[in-house]
């Protein structure tokens, strides 16, 4: 029910303007518009649907007042986000009608999120139809992932009839934390072994060898996995059917418990943001407590089993939202993991916690190093359409971003946190 968008400057990737609409195709929709180094505005409107908003945020874009563009015209492409696709988009693509047709066969794998991704791009397409528009798979980064660690043990069939494997999601944000993380150590992203871990609402945690995802906690659906702010994660499959059959729930009952009730907000009852959490936890709260450790030893154990997967890693890295602003999931998650040559220093954690910055927080004898860098996947983005455009292709594993760069300077994180949250 939100749009999110970023304005770059293609010459040098500068961050122009950001924001959000929010409540769209509900009623009493909002934008929070935002100019780096400026306040940020909230402008309101009774209802927007897909086009209402991005017309909305067009309009605010080229406005008098609060505008950074003459004109829509100074606009040269437009990337849409896609949440799953399959295993026919390795890459990110130019949305051609071939393109569109196989994006809208996708629903049956994400019928949710890549219906509204749909009418993203049909808005787009109709306010700029001139330019190109870019497709951006959220699945992609994720596609080097072998087949023994796709496939999953159920009949084989529904793999070769119905696509049913591995996908997982957030490719970008991986992508982006692994690009940075060989930078920091002074390495070539191939020559990097990671464990990289997208910790927000929605939680995955993926294993790189050479630069390359080889395996990903979240699966088919983004439902698989950790531990998240309202999703269950791994369970055992049969309390899915019991509790069907007990409580006589419909398969869109149970689907919506597993998405939208469960997860540390099924722990706690009212809470799923990590910030509070943290906060009722210290204050002695027994269940927020409980929902964090129970989070934390999740994300232990994936830790543990992809260091058996990938080998010896260079760095175990934090990003997003309450990975970076944390310390104490950070800290919860890390202790006992020196069997494993990770070494947390505890105060430089604490001392990290306001800081929307790259940082290391492991000690400096860790033989594995312990990073915190906020996630910037908008501007891998924005870097796949450029590259696109110029050259009609792009190769994400052997691509040269910029922030892969030595001498890269990320752009200061801005927080787009929602003030009626």
């Amino acid at each position: 029910n939100s749009i999110h968008f970023r304005l770059f400057n293609k010459a040098d990737f500068a961050l122009l303007a950001l924001g959000r609409v929010e409540r769209v195709g509900i009623g009493d929709s909002y934008l929070i518009y935002i100019l780096p180094g400026k306040k940020r505005q909230i402008i309101y409107v009774d209802y927007c649907d897909h086009r209402n908003a991005l017309s909305l945020i067009l309009t605010t874009l080229t406005g008098a007042q609060q505008g950074v563009m003459a004109s829509e015209e100074e606009i040269v492409a437009v990337g849409h986000r896609v949440a799953h696709g399959g295993e026919h988009f390795r890459n990110s693509a130019i949305i051609d009608d071939q393109t569109f047709a196989t994006i809208r066969n996708l629903q049956r794998l994400a019928p949710l999120h890549i219906s509204y991704n749909v009418a993203g791009i049909e808005a787009g397409r109709e306010l700029f139809p001139d330019i190109p528009h870019i497709a951006i798979f959220d699945t992609a980064f994720h596609q080097t992932i072998s087949e023994h660690a796709f496939i999953y043990a159920l009949p084989y069939e529904w793999y070769e009839q119905y696509a049913l494997r591995r996908y997982g999601f957030h490719g970008h944000a991986h992508l982006y934390l692994s690009r940075r993380a060989a930078a920091l150590l002074g390495k070539h992203p191939a020559e990097c072994n990671l464990v990289t871990i997208y910790l927000d609402r929605g939680v995955s945690v993926c294993a790189i060898r050479n630069g390359i995802s080889i395996d990903t906690s979240m699966g088919m659906t983004p439902l698989e996995g950790a531990v998240m702010g309202t999703r269950s994660g791994d369970i055992d499959p049969g309390i899915v059917t019991f509790e069907m059959h007990r409580g006589n729930l419909s398969a869109r009952e149970m689907d919506s418990i597993l998405n939208q009730k469960s997860g540390l907000l099924g722990i706690t009852g009212k809470h799923y943001d990590r910030r509070r959490l943290v906060q009722e936890a210290l204050s002695g709260n027994e269940r927020c407590a409980l929902a964090l450790k129970i989070e934390t030893y999740r994300l232990k154990k994936y830790i543990g089993s992809y260091c058996a997967a990938v080998g010896p890693l260079d760095a175990v890295v934090f990003s997003h939202g309450s990975g970076n602003d944390d310390w104490y999931v950070r800290q919860l998650t890390m202790e006992g993991m020196d069997v494993f040559g990770m070494r947390l220093d505890v105060e430089k954690n604490k001392s990290s916690a306001l800081c929307d910055q790259e940082a290391i927080v492991s000690t400096a004898d860790s033989p594995t190093s312990i990073y915190i860098i906020p996630s910037d996947e908008q501007l891998a983005f924005a870097e796949d359409v450029a590259s696109i455009l110029s050259e009609g292709c792009i190769d994400h594993v052997r691509h040269a971003y910029t922030f892969s760069q030595p001498g890269y300077v990320p752009n200061i994180c801005i927080d787009v946190r929602d003030p009626h949250d």
